[in-house]
């Protein structure tokens, strides 16, 4: 017999309503405290800033935290730290949040797409060599959706190149890779702790490094070029006001105690849903076994064959997925060169050569993710039970049913 789809008014296969963020009353006490104290901003006079740096750094086991106004603004950091000259090259993926791409530009410098790999959706280290040129100065992997990418294969590229690296891990706090934590593996990672990130307080992004030269460079740089042991008004290079205040300071030093336990509830649940999807025909989960010791599932995302659901679009197959209570969507419309603002160059870079043309850009996988394939489930409702996993899992087959007996 067939059931009706919650979005043709039957009922939805999900029952939990998930949400997001999760907090107590710890939280509560934490900010509460922050607003009695008078000290809301940020130079730290109460600690609190410097204290998640040094918790933050000590989680990822790197020497140095950076925190920032958000992780757009910690990947600009760490680009201009790095020492990049206008008109130089960066390796970028296409299938990322745009400021992955936009802080290379604003930073006068060229982003350089290179295409995902079909199984991962991370940058494809096949593809990375025959991007570099002699202007290429730094690649930025991201961690898409908190599966590591093949860091070992994208360190060996840059060490032989003379490269720097700089992690995007806005998807990925606590994920491991091969025993490291994402972010400490490169010269430099970045995270965002905006609202929908697996550690949240609203706004804000982190920067950590090994390297002191590149921890003082992005200090001053975030604290309007002001340097350790100068004057208040002593400006030494051109930075800008991008610190964070003591209230994200405090929340953040609260939601990190919850974060280890809650990045395994995800990584365990990631594996079993997994599971259960991997033999739904035209169902393709995107695969693990590249190195990832922990997968943060910032997003799940599995791989949809519209042939095999009655030939179902897969913006109508989201909607219909979505009705029946799995927090899900199609992701990305568009890889990010095919953006307006990339297409029509509606930027101030007077670096950018005029032979730079992102009308020409192709990148088949990533392409096909955002028109085909690519379905995301986020990140809060992978915190749920097996149970839930079980339910997304019949969603998808109650799906494909109804529409295979249209």
């Amino acid at each position: 017999m067939k059931e009706t789809l919650a979005l043709r008014g039957g009922p939805r296969t999900v029952t939990r309503n998930f949400t997001w963020p999760v907090f107590d009353e710890s939280d509560v006490a934490a900010i509460t405290q922050v607003a009695q104290s008078g000290q809301w901003g940020n130079p730290d006079c109460s600690g609190l800033v410097e204290k998640f740096e040094n918790e933050f750094a000590s989680f990822c086991g790197s020497k140095y935290a950076i925190a920032c106004a958000n992780g757009s603004v910690a990947l600009r950091l760490a680009l201009m730290a790095s020492g990049v000259k206008p008109g130089d090259e960066v390796i970028v993926p296409p299938y990322t949040f745009i400021a992955t791409a936009s802080i290379v530009v604003e930073a006068n410098c060229v982003p350089v797409f290179v295409d995902i790999a079909p199984d991962t959706y991370n940058l494809d280290p096949n593809q990375i060599e025959a991007a570099i040129t002699p202007r290429t100065k730094a690649i930025i992997p991201v961690h898409f959706a908190g599966q590591a990418c093949d860091m070992d294969r994208i360190m060996a590229i840059a060490k032989k190149h003379n490269l720097t690296v700089i992690e995007d891990a806005a998807h990925a706090h606590g994920g491991v890779y091969k025993g490291k934590k994402l972010g400490s593996i490169g010269h430099a990672g970045c995270f965002s702790f905006q609202s929908s990130k697996n550690l949240n307080a609203g706004e804000g992004g982190l920067v950590v490094t090994d390297d002191e030269a590149l921890y003082n460079m992005m200090n001053s740089l975030r604290n309007v070029g002001r340097v350790k042991g100068g004057q208040w008004y002593e400006h030494h290079y051109l930075g800008c006001n991008y610190r964070i205040t003591q209230f994200q300071a405090a929340l953040l030093s609260q939601q990190l105690a919850r974060l280890e336990e809650q990045t395994r509830v995800r990584d365990t649940n990631g594996k079993y849903l997994s599971s259960l999807l991997a033999p739904i025909d035209g169902i393709t989960p995107l695969t693990r076994g590249h190195g990832e010791t922990v997968h943060t599932y910032h997003i799940f995302i599995f791989r949809y064959d519209k042939s095999k659901f009655g030939g179902l679009s897969k913006k109508e197959f989201a909607e219909m997925l979505a009705a029946e209570g799995v927090p899900a969507f199609m992701g990305y419309p568009k890889p990010i060169y095919e953006q307006p603002v990339f297409q029509q160059k509606n930027f101030m870079c007077y670096a950018l050569p005029d032979t730079v043309d992102y009308t020409r850009v192709h990148c088949p996988v990533a392409e096909r993710a955002c028109y085909e394939e690519a379905v995301w489930i986020l990140q809060h409702a992978m915190l749920g039970s097996k149970e839930d996993m079980e339910q997304f899992a019949a969603a998808i087959k109650k799906i494909q049913h109804a529409v295979r007996h249209d």
